[in-house]
Order: C-alpha cells, then structure tokens, then sequence
C-alpha cells in the first residue's frame, strides 16, 4: 500500500500495522510538528489513533510538543520515585513506592506512557477489590501526581488520571472516651513512665508521633512548641515535620506543667535524654514497644474498651466541644489545615448541629 505523506503541520494520517501474517494489529498516526519533524501516535483502533492524532496536531499548532518516546509507565514511575526522594516525607514516598511496585508497575509498566489511558487506570481501580476505598483514593492520588510531572515535563499533553470518579470514602468511626472514662483511665496511668503524655494526649490533642518526638528544648516554661514527628519507616525511626508541616505553639494548663515536671523528676535513668518521652535507654521510644506495654494494658486496668491512641485525640476535641469551646480553638489544638475539617469530624458532637426535629417548636 502507497502511504500518503503528511505535508505538514495540520495534516495527517492514519495507516494500519500488521504483522507478518498481514493482520492489522493496530493504527499508526503520522503528523509532522512546527519543529519540521514527522511525529507520531498510535492506538489500537482507527478511530481511537485519529482522535489522538487530531489531539497532537491542535497541541503542536499551539507550539505545544510532547515526547515520551519509548520509555515505559514502569520505567517514568521509577524514576519519579527517584526524583521525589526527600522532597516528601519518608513514609509519603515510602507508600508511593509501595504503590509503585504492588499495583500500579505489574498492571500497566510495560505500556509506553504515552499509551496510557484513563481505562488503564478505571480496569486498575475496579479489580483491586480487596482494597479499601480509602486505599483505592491513595493509590489513584499517586499516579495523579507522577502524571502531572509527565505533563510539566512536557512528556504527555494531559493527565489521563484527571476527573477519574472513585469510590467513595467511608467515615471513620470514632471512639472518645467520656469525661468519667477519662478520669478512670488517668487514674489507671497514675505512676506509668508515660503517664505525662496521656496527660498531654488528652488535654491538647497531639498525636502518638508528635509527642514521641518532643523534646525537653520545646518546653519553655508554659509554652510547648510542637515541631516534628517521630515517624517509624522501613529505614527505623526518623524525625519528620508535623502532618500540616507548620508545628503549632500550646499553652499548658498549671496541671499539664506539673505532670511534665514531675515526669522530668522521676526521668532518672535517662536523665541526658533530649527526648521527654524516651524509652529506657534514652534512645526515641519505638511506637510499637509503648502500645502493647503501656497503652493497651492501660486501657485494661482502667476497664475500658481497646480503642486507638488516635481516639484520644478525638477524646480531647470532643470533651472541649461538650464544654462549648469554640470551634477555632479546637482547630488550632489539633493542628487541621482548616476550620471546615475541624467541623466536618466533629459536628455530631458540638451542641447545637444535631438533626433535632423539635428545634422549631418555640417558633
């Protein structure tokens, strides 16, 4: 068959591949760009590979080229995995290479990435279904990123991986203990090496990491300052920025300062520890070691339910909110990027936003 040359920038055309038994395998698409040279696309059906080559042909009248040549989704992933370590923390990257590898290298890595489309991605989502929806958004939001690099790199024209509808989230439960379970539980860490953190746990809402991480230069007088986090990642413990990577200032209550002065009393055998919460050794305590040998047996002695370290968290914002603290306060204790995910968590909870149907009466 005679090919008919594309004669230049906003002409083309589409010729089938075949193999050696003369089957068609698939469409090529030839275009040249501004720049002269003869580019192309391919696809799999005709009308497939014409819509794509009248895609490239309006992207190149704009002066807009895109070549991923040959490399693979599998080969740009590993090497934007490369190219983003320690531009994000070490468990971000951590999981993204996770994803990398688990899912998203042994579903399409051999696919140029040029080829790639959002069926490839919508076939992924819908045969991971020992996946959590939670866990589908997660993975989705890793590819979504890798491929807005390709774009700003000018490797594809457009990310495949937009306006791809997902699986909606389901809402976490959350398990705060009441004021009374509170005090039962206090009581039951009276004399734990830990006790002062609990009490900072459940006054100010920080979370397992930050008060691992603290250490005795945050504390100044009645001022804690919230810096970091003690992460565990595959490489062991490391310190990483706060979640919203801010930190945040708190002002401690006459009793969250005594416990802490009372802690630093009895901190004894690692008394040249820089950590206010360190194991025995002095060395960062391992997150695992204090759930199982103070946390839960806590939780125990004070005949309370298994719940997460985190749902002291939830304890603290919803005792404040009971109390009618403001919203805001609430907020900046727990360190939320904004004052709607403060409400969107808590609105069960804060007086006044239930679904009381009498409400109206005394109008």
């Amino acid at each position: 068959m005679t090919r008919k040359k594309a004669k230049g920038n906003g002409q083309g055309s589409v010729y089938p591949r075949k193999n050696k038994d003369g089957k068609i395998t698939g469409y090529l698409g030839a275009y040249y760009g501004p720049d002269g040279k003869r580019r192309y696309v391919s696809a799999k059906s005709k009308s497939e590979c014409e819509r794509k080559l009248r895609a490239a042909m309006v992207d190149a009248d704009k002066g807009l080229m895109f070549d991923a040549g040959k490399i693979t989704v599998g080969q740009y992933l590993n090497n934007w995995l490369t190219g983003i370590k320690g531009t994000v923390r070490q468990r971000t990257w951590e999981r993204y290479e996770q994803f990398v590898r688990i899912h998203l290298v042994p579903a399409f890595g051999g696919i140029k990435l040029g080829n790639l489309t959002r069926a490839h991605l919508k076939t992924l989502y819908a045969s991971k279904t020992n996946l959590s929806p939670t866990t589908i958004r997660h993975l989705h939001a890793a590819i979504h990123k890798a491929l807005d690099e390709a774009v700003a790199d000018n490797l594809i024209p457009r990310n495949v991986a937009t306006n791809i509808k997902l699986p909606k989230m389901r809402k976490k439960e959350i398990h705060p203990l009441n004021p009374d379970q509170v005090k039962a539980f206090l009581e039951a860490a009276r004399g734990d090496r830990y006790e002062a953190l609990y009490v900072l746990a459940i006054h100010y809402g920080l979370r397992r990491g930050e008060l691992l991480g603290l250490k005795w230069s945050d504390l100044q007088g009645n001022t804690l300052q919230v810096r970091r986090t003690m992460s565990e990642a595959r490489v062991g413990r490391i310190e990483e920025e706060t979640k919203n990577g801010k930190g945040r200032r708190i002002e401690l209550s006459e009793k969250a300062v005594e416990a802490l002065r009372s802690h630093r009393r009895q901190q004894v055998e690692v008394k040249d520890s820089e950590y206010i919460f360190p194991s025995t050794t002095g060395t960062p305590t391992n997150s695992s070691n204090f759930m199982y040998r103070s946390f839960k047996p806590t939780l125990k002695r004070a005949g309370l339910p298994q719940i997460r370290f985190h749902d002291l968290r939830h304890t603290c914002a919803t005792i404040r909110f009971m109390k009618g603290q403001h919203p805001k306060r609430v907020q900046e204790l727990q360190g939320h990027a904004s004052i709607a995910m403060t409400m969107d968590i808590y609105s069960h909870v804060i007086p006044g936003m239930g679904d009381d149907n009498s409400i109206m009466d005394d109008l």
